[in-house]
């Protein structure tokens, strides 16, 4: 290090007077600086490194056990269930602390026991205007549904400085993504002109330069008016930036047909009556051209966009959805059968769809419970058409981060120094539990780890605001519950584990305690609505199901379902324009407001029966077969297993809405021979905001 004195003085004094040090310090005090790097507001190189146990919420080993029962693979024949071998794996979390605890936890060992990750492709929310809402189909209207508080918790912290937060978040994920891809593995960073420059910059820097393989670019023109409107050049192309860990890369060269024209330039025939052209002085045949193909260069197109053919059959409505032709491409040029395959932000499903379609591992993740329903439903229709077409399909897990401590998420897993910025993160958590309970009309109280409030007789836990209301955290109150002999609890959160509740609920119940679980509403930020009282917290699902038997055979029949949502409807009578509509949420229904030109609302039900709030439904028929056991490493290093109290949902038979809507949706199941003299049934049901309930009951034969 070669300082002066004075500039030696110049550094104390600066760090004294707790002064930002001029950037020519960077060079000189640190040998190996980045002579050329991207920098912005909020860069760190300290990446997330907490770990914590995957859950296993749902398996899907085959796709509805009635008519073909195929043994296939490491299938067993009599129950339908895959006994060993990978399981692919769908997780519903922030990717951030699911690649940190891919990365650092137990599933490490059984990724790199299957040759370790070959190939990431991911296409993050490059579009500031983004917002995670969805368009969902209610008869013949659609209403946009609003997104909840992790999508915009998500939204603010990827978007809330601009490009600065979004290049903030991409480059502690990309870093984890190197740090899991094999050294033979490549990532495919799909973007668009907004952010292709400071994302390639970003790849140098963690991949390095020297691995920069491609800079792919898709075709996406628009055959719309789109082009009149347009007062430039026409923005016709999507960039895909393709890196590699290190030179040894896999990469499949593959083949397309040569163009009619170049085909038509064969026209000389020699003695054996064979084309051929004459090319740098060299006969070139014209059936070896053909057999050999063309290879693909890094101008793609061949694919067209949603945009191009609106009337695709792949198309679900997602708004990102990405065609499987092009992840078609990349997969089969990447990676080869049986090697695993990753997307951190899967959206709509479609790599995890085209893997599966290909003979590929995968692990696909994304923090919209959408995105994990759509994903999940498109897996179903994959298996069932490999069932019928007796090939074999790998069985998949759905997932979510499981035992967590509150203070993980709120510090980040990282160090932070500032005791400033610590009481600035204690006085945000403690106004955000007055603002809830004071929407919820409950008083403040000290004293208890998991309850923060009373309201009458019954007392309060608040769940968090930035993550899933957790099985630990209800354990944790039904313990304090036993300490302090409280009989009932309102428990409060935004979003809900997935699976939470039936297990939990029973062991609650057995205890003398009673746990009532309510939903949050976004309008509790809205301080004049608190203020006037009108906030309603509404409670969760419920399901109604009916047993049936033949003998030994039961089926089930799903008798009712209800929602008791609130979404869009605050003041709505007093701002909505004469002569405007509106639809709503209110009450558990979807409703059509109008104001007529007098300013005369009227309304319509828009949801007329209680299944039309359904898109998807399953069984179990013997919920407690699977327990849910969950690895984790100790302090000395060694992997350990642990029954979390819960079983997993084998999904054994569902329904869902397809193409035609609820017309696809079948409201009694087919019937699954009982082997015992009685069972556990689970019925899990997804409702069309991508929101799930279970409901378990014991039936004896």
């Amino acid at each position: 290090m070669k300082l002066t004195d004075n500039e030696k003085r110049d550094i104390v004094r600066l760090i004294e007077e707790g002064k930002n040090l001029p950037e020519k310090y960077r060079f000189l005090l640190f040998e190996e600086s980045k002579q050329v790097e991207l920098n912005w507001n909020g860069k760190s190189d300290e990446i997330t490194n907490i770990v914590m146990p995957f859950q296993i919420i749902e398996q899907i080993d085959e796709p509805r056990t009635e008519k073909i029962k195929l043994a296939q693979g490491s299938f067993d024949f009599a129950s339908g269930r895959q006994t060993t071998g990978w399981t692919n794996k769908l997780i519903w979390g922030d990717n951030k602390y699911i690649l940190s605890s891919l990365k650092n936890g137990p599933m490490r060992d059984e990724i790199e026991k299957e040759g370790g990750i070959k190939l990431i492709y991911i296409d993050p929310p490059f579009d500031v205007g983004a917002d995670f809402s969805m368009n969902v189909d209610v008869g013949d209207n659609s209403y946009e549904k609003k997104p909840n508080i992790l999508e915009q918790i998500a939204y603010r912290d990827t978007w809330g400085l601009g490009e600065d937060s979004f290049l903030s978040m991409i480059y502690e994920r990309l870093i984890l993504m190197r740090d899991l891809l094999a050294d033979d593995g490549s990532i495919y960073v799909h973007c668009d002109w907004r952010l292709s420059s400071p994302l390639k910059q970003i790849l140098d820097e963690i991949l390095g330069k020297q691995n920069f393989q491609r800079e792919i670019i898709w075709d996406i023109s628009v055959l719309s008016g789109y082009k009149t409107i347009a007062n430039n050049w026409i923005r016709g192309h999507d960039t895909i930036l393709f890196y590699s860990k290190s030179s040894n890369l896999i990469f499949n060269k593959l083949k397309q047909e040569h163009t009619k024209e170049y085909l038509d330039g064969f026209k000389k025939i020699d003695e054996d009556g064979k084309k051929y052209m004459v090319a740098h002085n060299k006969k070139r045949y014209l059936d070896d051209v053909i057999s050999k193909g063309k290879p693909f260069g890094d101008v793609w197109n061949d694919i067209p966009s949603f945009q191009q053919i609106p009337t695709s059959s792949e198309r679900v409505n997602y708004p990102t959805q990405k065609s499987e032709k092009l992840l078609d491409r990349i997969i089969r040029a990447s990676s080869n059968e049986n090697d695993i395959i990753c997307d951190f932000f899967v959206g709509s499903g479609t790599t995890a769809v085209t893997a599966e379609k290909l003979n590929r591992k995968w692990i696909c993740s994304d923090l919209g419970k959408f995105s994990i329903h759509t994903t999940r439903k498109r897996l179903i229709e994959v298996q069932r058409a490999l069932k019928k077409q007796e090939k074999n399909w790998r069985a998949l897990e759905i997932l979510n981060l499981g035992k967590y401590q509150r203070e993980h998420f709120i510090y980040d897993g990282k160090n932070v120094r500032d005791e400033t910025k610590k009481r600035d993160k204690l006085k945000k958590e403690n106004d955000f539990k007055i603002l809830i309970l004071q929407a919820y009309n409950a008083i403040k109280i000290d004293g208890f780890k998991t309850i923060q409030g009373k309201k009458g007789n019954d007392l309060v836990s608040l769940g968090p605001i930035n993550q899933p209301l957790s099985r630990n955290h209800v354990e944790e109150v039904i313990a304090e519950c036993l300490k302090n002999n409280i009989t009932s609890v309102d428990i409060l959160g935004f979003e809900y584990e997935m699976g939470l509740f039936p297990t939990i609920q029973e062991e609650a119940k057995s205890k003398g305690i009673r746990l009532s679980y309510k939903q949050i509403p976004m309008e509790v930020f809205d301080k004049r609505a608190v203020s006037k009282g009108e906030i309603v917290f509404h409670d969760v699902a419920y399901i109604e199901f009916k047993p049936h038997f033949k003998g030994r055979k039961l089926s089930i029949e799903l008798t009712d379902f209800a929602v008791f949502y609130n979404e869009d409807n605050l003041n709505v009578d007093e701002t909505l324009a004469n002569g405007k509509s509106k639809i709503i949420v209110e009450n558990g229904q979807i409703v059509e407001k109008k104001k007529n030109k007098n300013g005369i609302i009227s309304e319509t039900v828009l949801t007329k029966n209680w299944y039309d709030w359904i898109d998807y439904w399953s069984v179990d028929f013997d919920y407690e077969s699977k327990p849910e056991i969950i690895k984790f490493r100790t302090e000395d290093g060694k992997v350990e297993e642990e029954w979390t109290g819960n079983y997993v949902f084998e999904n054994e038979w569902q329904s869902f809405r397809g193409k035609k809507g609820k017309d696809d949706l079948e409201l009694k199941s087919s019937e699954r021979e009982i082997a015992s003299n009685k069972t556990k049934v689970a019925v899990k049901v997804v409702d069309i905001f991508g929101n799930d309930t279970m409901k378990v009951i014991k039936v004896k034969v």
